[in-house]
């Protein structure tokens, strides 16, 4: 393994050129790590209100308003996945109010499943890209299945009540396209005069998973869809969460990939890209920030991530089974930290 060349003693922040990790069927891997301190589980599964996550809390989105943390999970709950609502003062103690979206109705696009709730404020009003479904698994589990579709919802404060927006589809599953069954939402940001969505696109038999680029001037309109994403699919790649660096003027996503050994296919790393270009990317400058080396309590699968600056740290909000689960359920949030101001692996020379 080439030596980690640097260390910052803060925090015991690691970063720099690692051993590149081989999968089975070739597909790429992370060269560079600019590693997490992680502080382990912050919000357990199964004491939440009405049992909405009695089989698991995953699929986390964060954002403040004021001195306060608002904390969207996927609760998987008797009814199926929602998302449900916890807030915090410090990011590591959390009170669990429950859910905040309903099921659609049967025939809805979100009849089985309304989750995965990321949300964006634009002048008075906070709007929510959820994702929803009419698939899921049997029960107890309930785990949705393809189409992901991105839909939407309102809310005057960030703890709702949201109103979904029935008639507004920001986009659509597409045959034919690298978004065939998923399109489901991610970080939203305003940019040059219009918003950008980085959605997650799936195609299915193969599966191959990468993120697109859809933007608008309205949020309570259609989106237009890039043609092509904004990574090969052969990245396989899922969910958003983006930060901007002032001192180094880099964009920092930061993303969950898809690892394949034996078991089969699994979420297995926190990812980050960095480019000085929102709308570009280059595939190659991303490392591991969070994996099972530094991942205290799941040592095989890590859900999606979502960051938030805190201070003078970037925290980092995931999901995960613990140990070495890699089922969809039964998961709980965990937090680990960055030292800011984040510097991209390959900016730091080499010895």
């Amino acid at each position: 393994m080439r030596t980690l060349i640097s260390i910052w003693i803060g925090s015991l922040l690691l970063c720099g050129a690692a051993e590149t990790p081989r999968y089975c069927d070739g597909r790429p891997a992370a060269k560079y790590r600019l590693d997490a301190l992680d502080q382990g589980v912050v919000l357990r599964h199964k004491d939440g209100p009405g049992q909405c996550d009695d089989f698991g809390a995953r699929d986390i989105w964060v954002f403040q308003e004021g001195n306060t943390f608002y904390l969207h999970y996927d609760g998987a709950g008797p009814q199926g996945w929602l998302t449900c609502l916890a807030t915090s003062k410090d990011l590591v103690h959390w009170e669990k109010k429950g859910p905040v979206l309903e099921l659609g109705q049967p025939g809805e696009p979100d009849s089985a499943s309304a989750s995965y709730g990321v949300t964006f404020k634009a002048g008075k009003f906070w709007h929510m890209f959820y994702l929803g479904t009419p698939n899921v698994t049997p029960p107890p589990g309930r785990v949705p299945m393809f189409p992901y579709q991105t839909l939407k919802a309102k809310s005057r404060t960030p703890a709702g009540p949201w109103i979904k927006q029935k008639s507004v589809i920001p986009f659509r599953c597409q045959p034919g396209t690298f978004y065939s069954v998923t399109a489901s939402p991610g970080c939203v940001l305003k940019h040059r005069g219009e918003y950008l969505l980085f959605f997650s696109g799936a195609t299915d038999n193969p599966v191959k998973r990468t993120i697109g680029l859809v933007r608008t001037k309205n949020l309570d309109a259609a989106w237009t869809v890039d043609l092509q994403p904004v990574f090969s699919p052969e990245e396989q790649v899922e969910n958003t969460s983006i930060y901007y660096e002032p001192k180094c003027r880099t964009w920092f996503l930061f993303t969950n990939h898809i690892g394949i050994d034996e078991r089969g296919e699994y979420t297995d790393a926190v990812w980050v890209y960095w480019s000085k270009d929102l709308t570009h990317w280059d595939a190659r400058k991303k490392a591991v920030v969070l994996d099972r080396k530094n991942c205290t309590w799941s040592k095989d699968c890590i859900g999606l991530p979502s960051v938030i600056k805190c201070q003078n740290r970037l925290a980092v909000l995931y999901d995960a089974p613990g140990g070495t689960s890699i089922d969809h359920l039964y998961r709980d949030v965990g937090l680990a930290w960055l030292n800011l101001p984040l510097v991209p692996p390959d900016q730091i020379t080499h010895e």
